[in-house]
C-alpha cells in the first residue's frame, strides 16, 4: 500500500495511490459509509499510523469501494511530506563506507546520530529553498524508516516489528554552514554545525508516500540514486549500510522512546558535491530514488526567487 499526505484546497487529508490515481480516503469515507464526517486519522497520517491494523483495513476497504468522485489525478493535488508532524527525525553521519572515504571521515564505532527538525520537511514536487545565508547545498539520497508503534530498548532481531514502512529522502546540507571555519575538531573543538548544516527550512524533503512495509521483503536490499537534472550523481545499495535498519532502530531507541510516525533517515552513499565541488543552485531538479518505493522530486529555488 502507498499512502500519501496531501492537499486539495486548504485541507490536509490522507489518500492512497492506486497506479496513477489518488484516493481521497476522507471522501470515500463519507461516500462508503453515507457519513457526515470521517474519523481524524484519514487526514493525519501520524495518527493513521497509531491507529494501526484497524485503520489500515479500513484504508484497505475505502480503496476498492472509492468510488469516482473520489479518485483524483496526481496533478489535482500538493504532495505534503508523507508525516507532516513526527515528533522526532533521526539522522545517521557516514552510514556507507565509500561516503566515509569520499569525505575523508573514518566511519564511527556505532551509529553517530543527529536530529533534523519538523520545519525541514517539505514534499514531493515542492521547492528546496537555497537560503540567501548560503552557497554549499548539497544533496544526499536517503532510505527513511517510518516507526510504526512505540518502543524503547528495541532488540535488533525484533526491530521490523517496529516499523510502519519506508519512503525516500534527500538530506539537503548546508556545507558551508554544517563545516565552519576551523573545521575539523582539532582545530575547532566545537565540531560541526549540525543545526544549521541539516535543518534550514526545506532541508529534508521526503516522500513521495509510503509503502507499507508488507512491500519490501529486505530493507536492506534496495538501490539507491540520485539525479541533478538528469545526471546521476549518486547510486549505491542499502546491502553497503554500516549499520542496518535493524541496528539503526535499535540504537535510535536507547534511552529514547520511538513513536508512531518518528523517521529515521538511514545515510547516504557516495556521490554527494562536496567532494567534487558541485553545490545546488536555482533551477536545478533534484531526484532521488529508491528501489521499491519511488522517486522524489524537488526543484531549487534561490530565496525570493520564484
Amino acid at each position: 500500500m502507498k499512502l500519501l499526505t496531501f492537499r486539495k484546497g486548504e485541507v490536509r487529508r490522507v489518500g492512497v495511490l492506486q497506479g496513477d490515481v489518488i484516493i481521497d480516503l476522507p471522501k470515500a469515507y463519507l461516500a462508503v459509509y453515507d457519513a457526515f464526517e470521517a474519523p481524524d486519522f484519514l487526514y493525519d497520517m501520524k495518527k493513521l499510523i497509531a491507529v494501526g491494523r484497524p485503520a489500515l483495513e479500513i484504508v484497505d476497504y475505502l480503496a476498492r469501494k472509492a468510488p469516482e468522485e473520489a479518485k483524483l489525478s496526481p496533478k489535482e493535488i500538493v504532495w505534503e511530506p508523507p508525516v507532516t508532524n513526527p515528533e522526532k527525525i533521526f539522522a545517521v553521519a557516514v552510514n556507507y563506507k565509500a561516503h566515509g572515504q569520499e569525505a575523508g571521515v573514518k566511519p564511527p564505532e556505532r551509529p553517530y546520530f543527529f536530529p533534523k527538525f519538523p520545519n525541514a520537511l517539505v514534499g514531493h514536487e515542492q521547492p528546496v529553498i537555497k537560503h540567501k545565508v548560503t552557497q554549499k547545498v548539497d544533496w544526499e539520497v536517503e532510505l527513511v524508516v517510518v516507526i510504526g508503534r512505540a518502543g524503547k530498548y528495541i532488540d535488533p532481531a525484533r526491530a521490523l516489528d517496529y516499523v510502519f514502512g519506508y519512503t525516500v529522502g534527500n538530506d539537503i546540507s548546508i556545507r558551508d554552514w554544517q563545516f565552519p571555519p576551523g573545521w575539523p575538531q582539532q582545530l575547532n573543538p566545537y565540531g560541526q554545525n549540525w543545526i544549521w548544516g541539516k535543518s534550514m527550512d526545506t532541508a529534508a524533503p521526503v516522500g513521495p508516500y509510503i509503502v507499507t512495509k508488507d512491500e519490501i521483503e529486505d530493507p536492506n536490499r534496495l538501490g539507491l540514486r540520485l539525479r541533478v537534472n538528469g545526471q546521476l550523481e549518486q547510486e549505491g545499495n542499502t546491502s553497503e549500510l554500516i549499520f542496518n535498519v535493524q541496528q539503526l532502530i535499535h540504537w535510535a531507541s536507547q534511552g529514547i522512546t520511538l513513536k508512531p510516525g518518528d523517521l529515521i533517515f538511514t545515510g547516504t552513499p557516495p556521490g554527494v558535491g562536496f567532494p567534487k565541488g558541485k553545490f545546488l543552485k536555482h533551477g536545478d531538479v533534484v531526484e532521488a530514488e529508491v528501489e521499491k518505493i519511488g522517486v522524489l522530486r524537488n526543484y531549487v529555488v534561490e530565496e525570493g526567487m520564484k
